[in-house]
């Protein structure tokens, strides 16, 4: 078994198949002995209860924490934009679904995506909007202690027309809302193609900050196989003395075992600090 990371990067399912098997279970173990001690899985509201609960009691058993899964992340229609109380409602009952996924799975963190923007409406409008549909979202999780975190997405590699793409406008979102169970998911992949600065961003919105995700670029594979300084940027967050998960968000950049064991010792290197 392998010494644990400094930070809490959390792999997901299929990203060591290869290594550790096609059981979601030994995949777990597999990480675990290499020194992880999280996971994500953006699909777990999809799987079956008792796959869940299986999962749960691994991670349970190897210590291993639960990052983000998706609660709801909407790609065609501006359903936050444009609000109004039948889309609220609608939401509160997806949240509702989330908190009891959360529950099976010991989960704190849910990722939400509010959606494209509307081409229609003023963008203040949309704003409030959006504002209020997280209000009403957040009244169901936080009663569950149950964190959404809002992901910005780039614009112009993967996600054209969404509504969500900048951290500073993530941060005043949060504010509005004004919740513990509305915060900022910090995808380091997206900023670094939306706006860069990343560590400057990270300071400023640090107090809105829950979660990490990783990915370099271009390419969005393991840190070392594009332009970022990761080594750098754990280092900043370490030091900062961040105790949340930082999300493997990525692919791999080589095929198979040995892009496996690539992407380990990138980790290994970049958490050598």
């Amino acid at each position: 078994m392998q010494s644990k990371f400094k930070l809490n990067y959390a792999p997901h399912f299929g990203m060591f198949r290869h290594s550790g098997g096609e059981d979601p279970v030994d995949q777990l173990k597999f990480a675990a002995d290499q020194g992880f001690t999280a996971w994500e899985d953006n699909g777990m509201m999809g799987r079956p209860t008792a796959e869940q609960e299986r999962i749960a009691h691994e991670m349970g058993r190897l210590g291993t924490k639960m990052g983000v899964f998706v609660a709801h992340a909407e790609w065609g229609q501006p359903i936050y934009a444009l609000g109004g109380k039948e889309a609220r409602t609608a939401l509160q009952s997806q949240m509702k679904s989330a908190v009891e996924t959360a529950k099976r799975v010991n989960a704190k963190w849910c990722t939400v995506v509010p959606g494209p923007f509307d081409l229609r409406l003023q963008w203040d409008y949309q704003t409030a909007n959006v504002v209020d549909c997280l209000k009403a979202m957040a009244e169901i999780a936080e009663p569950a202690g149950l964190v959404m975190v809002l992901e910005p997405l780039n614009p112009y590699r993967d996600h054209p027309g969404m509504f969500l793409s900048r951290i500073p406008q993530a941060y005043m979102i949060c504010k509005a809302v004004n919740s513990q169970s509305c915060k900022i998911l910090f995808d380091m992949y997206h900023q670094q193609i939306t706006e860069g600065n990343i560590i400057p961003n990270i300071d400023y919105a640090w107090e809105e900050v829950a979660y990490f995700q990783i990915g370099d670029n271009p390419g969005r594979c393991e840190p070392t196989s594009g332009e970022m300084n990761y080594k750098n940027i754990f280092r900043h967050i370490h030091q900062k003395g961040f105790t949340g998960i930082l999300g493997m968000e990525h692919g791999n950049s080589k095929p198979g075992k040995d892009g496996e064991s690539a992407l380990i010792a990138a980790y290994r290197q970049c958490d050598d600090f």
